[in-house]
């Protein structure tokens, strides 16, 4: 394999592996196994969508991980815990400019940009358990959306912005429901004895 180029020592050595709008780069987060860049091993990593131009984008020892997109393309929102506890970030493409979104002492995870940018959804125990929150792109103005005693999590937006996919415990196992982005009708579209979980429009 080439210089710079992503090698995967070990299978599943990565997750969380998301391309911009335009296709030009994944970004992804290591969270078990080994990648050789130099001797880094851990953080939010981003290639090309051929796997060359490999660049860690985040340099310290907490666990980042996580990493989505903005609409645009210009910017990463991601899950990290360097501060102590997991908190929502945002950086530049090329990892410059971090800036956390949440300074919550409980944690919040697995960030989704709403289509047109305006908004991330994330999901948080802040209230005593997982639920459903959005907030607006800068960290202003956390909502609850989802108020039920069961684990909520997950959260992905539709492509027009009116939905809100997401993973639930509510019925006994792990099911998919939609909501409105406002967190109203609230709806199972899975019903199986299986896991489902991870939805994606």
């Amino acid at each position: 394999m080439g210089q710079n180029r992503l090698e995967c020592v070990e299978r599943h050595a990565f997750q969380d592996a998301r391309a911009d709008q335009q296709a030009a780069f994944i970004a992804f987060a290591l969270e078990h196994g080994q990648v050789r860049v130099g001797s880094h091993v851990h953080g939010v990593y981003r290639a090309s969508a051929d796997g060359t131009a490999l660049a860690r984008l985040t340099t310290n020892a907490a666990v980042d991980s996580d990493p989505a997109w903005s609409p645009d393309g210009t910017r990463l929102a991601f899950e990290s815990n360097r501060n102590g506890n997991f908190d929502i970030y945002v950086m530049n493409a090329d990892g410059g400019a971090v800036q956390p979104l949440t300074t919550n002492p409980a944690e919040d995870s697995n960030p989704a940009w709403s289509p047109d940018g305006t908004h991330i959804a994330f999901e948080s125990d802040r209230d005593g358990n997982h639920e459903i929150y959005v907030m607006n792109a800068d960290g202003g103005d956390p909502v609850r959306l989802t108020t039920d005693p069961a684990r909520d999590s997950d959260p992905t937006w539709s492509p027009d912005g009116a939905r809100i996919a997401f993973a639930s415990e509510r019925d006994g196992n792990l099911e998919i429901y939609v909501m409105n982005a406002d967190g109203s009708n609230p709806r199972r579209v899975t019903n199986n004895p299986g896991t489902d979980l991870v939805p994606d429009w």
